[in-house]
């Protein structure tokens, strides 16, 4: 059989369809690569018996039917199986969820095949993945430094060449960092694009979405195609999409107004790496070669001094009501001891929050959000009329394990993510795509951001510069 390393999902699932590979196959060929690489620690429980079971047996005739992938270990239940969240504590107690989630229903039908978990930070609550219960997830361009967070362990395995694309959710950047980081194609896909029923109805006040990260451009949009489907009793949907996002893929780009952003305001505590500015600036040419109108602009309200205590007050709120769910769960208390400092805390915070207090914090940012919003807005609704906005995904290249651990972590944390949590507040679609290499090979990406409903936007761009500057050939120094 063909070597399947570095071939994405679709033209894994091509291989099956066309009677050149078995899903047995392919999943074999998986199991192995996860076992070559172990050092890089991404892969934290495996199922490889059950994924072998199900690869020989009568798969759904989905689009990407026999392909291996991994699930995040936050979120995606799967019926009788764990998810630890990064925790020791529901990983000692053996606990297992009841049933399927909405989204692992989405990926067996679209005939996918689930090898294991991978690592994530305890409850996904920082941008770099090295949680206690766990050890550190490794990056494979260098060993010793950082794969973001929260889905650094799903990054990790497919940028190593493990699985062609991996499950990944994001609340603040979780999906982007971490392809940043990794070298990958990581979209976020519109608020209420993906179902996370049945037992969420919206996470981090609507903050947070599942999708994954892929190699390729018509990977991210395959899968949000066969994902990207309500269930019923959602509290919203996104708006339809006109068609099939494949569909998207190679389609002419148009002449759209860009606004480029490679730095914070002069005199903000975040990070601007010279890197990240050059990332920026090649993407700008770019576009202007694709036939972009593109000039240095950005949402004035983006870098708002209030946006940080109201989101910080979401995360806290919805951090206590899981630990009380889970508590609920295991029959009895989890103490500030089996907790990480930061997670602590925002039970802490939660668990004294005041319900006019939280509700304000809603109100505050409903009101940013509207603001932010009509920079994309047409100029008949009085908005600025852009298009798209580029930025870089994270303030710096990939940093070493331990700088965002230990006494300065909440500033460290802070400082590195000036452009992403404000697009999960605005529930905007954004995509981190691998654009610029550092001379020492570390990969540092590019965020571009469309407006609410707008992922068939970002697909078209996103592939002309796919073409235009391909990645596909990039390998890290640890890969299978």
């Amino acid at each position: 059989m063909t070597d399947t390393t570095w071939m994405d999902a679709t033209a894994q699932a091509e291989l099956v369809r066309t009677g050149q590979a078995s899903a047995s196959e392919l999943v074999e060929d998986a199991i192995a690569r996860i076992e070559r690489v172990p050092q890089i620690n991404a892969v934290v429980h495996d199922r490889f018996a059950a994924a072998r079971e199900e690869a020989a047996g009568e798969l759904p005739d989905g689009p990407f039917r026999g392909v291996p992938m991994l699930l995040k270990d936050l979120g995606c239940h799967v019926a009788g199986e764990a998810t630890n969240y990064g925790t020791s504590f529901l990983r000692d107690a053996g606990h297992v969820w009841p049933t399927d989630s909405h989204l692992a229903s989405r990926f067996r039908a679209a005939g996918l095949v689930f090898l294991g978990r991978t690592n994530v930070p305890e409850f996904g609550t920082t941008v770099t993945t090295e949680p206690v219960a766990n050890g550190p997830c490794r990056n494979p361009y260098d060993l010793g430094r950082s794969t973001g967070g929260s889905s650094g362990g799903s990054a990790a395995a497919v940028a190593a060449g493990l699985v062609p694309v991996a499950h990944a959710n994001d609340g603040g950047g979780s999906i982007r960092i971490p392809a940043s980081e990794c070298g990958l194609v990581g979209l976020k896909p519109t608020r209420a694009r993906v179902s996370q029923g049945p037992d969420i109805g919206e996470g981090w006040a609507g903050a947070t979405i599942d999708g994954v990260v892929s190699r390729t451009v018509r990977d991210s949009a395959g899968v949000l195609d066969v994902i990207g489907r309500p269930m019923p009793g959602d509290p919203y949907w996104a708006p339809p999409l006109a068609r099939p996002l494949t569909e998207e893929v190679g389609a002419p780009v148009g002449r759209l107004r860009v606004g480029l952003l490679d730095a914070p305001p002069a005199g903000s505590p975040y990070l601007s790496d010279d890197e990240c500015k050059k990332a920026v600036a090649r993407t700008g040419q770019l576009l202007e070669q694709l036939g972009c109108d593109v000039e240095i602009a950005h949402p004035e309200p983006m870098f708002d001094e209030g946006f940080n205590s109201p989101f910080i007050t979401t995360i806290a709120a919805d951090t206590a009501l899981t630990m009380q769910a889970l508590t609920e769960a295991l029959g009895r208390p989890i103490t500030d001891a089996e907790l990480e400092p930061r997670n602590a805390y925002y039970r802490l915070v939660g668990d004294d929050l005041r319900a006019k207090d939280y509700l304000a914090a809603r109100m505050w940012l409903g009101a940013w959000v509207r603001r932010m919003s009509m920079w994309w807005a047409s100029a008949e609704e009085g908005g600025a009329d852009f298009d798209l906005l580029v930025t870089p995904t994270v303030g710096a290249p990939p940093p070493e394990i331990g700088w965002m651990t230990g006494e300065h972590e909440g500033q460290r944390i802070a400082s590195y993510i000036p452009y992403t949590a404000q697009f999960n507040v605005t529930g905007q679609p954004a995509v981190s795509l691998p654009l610029h290499w550092t001379a020492e090979g570390l990969p540092v990406g590019v965020q571009l951001v469309a407006e609410f409903g707008r992922e068939d936007v970002l697909v078209r761009v996103a592939s002309a510069l796919e073409q235009a500057a391909p990645w596909a050939d990039r390998r890290p120094a640890t890969s299978a």
